[in-house]
């Protein structure tokens, strides 16, 4: 499994609004510029993201965008599973059911469950405070 740009990009994004909530709405172009990603690929994204409701958005002046909801109610999985997807590492594992013909003679299906488990637990594990708060320790261990 690989993470395409969309979904780093979206986390990026996301993290961003999180650290700049202080500010109000966020221009694209500010986070752009932040995170070094092009603002029209930001539009796209954060198109999905409004559509979704993860984000807020005012046009005019002083307009922007920010976080619908505070960074403790998004996880990391939240924000990959809307750009990306699905996160199985397999075919077999991406629906509610498993309808391989093969799944009950199939030796690695448990490691592809297990896998998945995994990804699950590792990305439903972490929430954008979760990033807000080790980025500003890092921040922090910098300054001093």
């Amino acid at each position: 499994m690989k993470i395409s740009t969309k979904g780093r990009y979206a986390l990026r994004l996301m993290l961003d609004l999180a650290l700049h909530e202080q500010s109000g709405y966020v221009p694209i172009k500010a986070i752009a510029e932040r995170q070094d990603i092009s603002d029209k690929y930001l539009e796209q994204i954060i198109s999905i993201l409004a559509r979704a409701g993860f984000v807020k958005s005012v046009r005019g002046a002083g307009g922007g965008y920010k976080l619908a909801k505070t960074p403790a109610e998004y996880t990391v999985g939240m924000i990959l599973r809307l750009t990306e997807g699905s996160l199985a590492p397999v075919a077999c594992l991406e629906g509610e059911e498993n309808t391989c013909p093969r799944q009950d003679s199939c030796a690695t299906l448990t490691v592809w469950k297990k896998l998945y488990g995994a990804i699950n637990d590792v990305v439903d594990g972490i929430t954008l405070q979760d990033l807000v708060n080790q980025e500003n320790a890092r921040i922090d261990d910098y300054v001093i």
